[in-house]
């Protein structure tokens, strides 16, 4: 499932690269924290690969 957001999909990218060990699981806030949490390395990188392009920055409330 790709990220509906530009947001969503940096929030992805943080969260798997704590997951990965690259940074801290403490410099972690918000919406990445709680994807790190919730969500595989295969579930992040799907939302963290989505191309920018054309993605709203944040994702609009139905």
């Amino acid at each position: 499932m790709p990220a509906t957001s530009k947001a969503q999909q940096k929030a992805a990218g943080a969260a798997l690269s704590a997951k990965r060990g690259e940074t801290k699981k403490s410099e972690l806030q918000g919406a990445s924290k709680g994807m790190y949490e919730s969500m595989s390395e295969k579930q992040l990188e799907e939302f963290a690969e989505t191309k920018r392009k054309g993605l709203p920055e944040k994702k609009s409330k139905d």
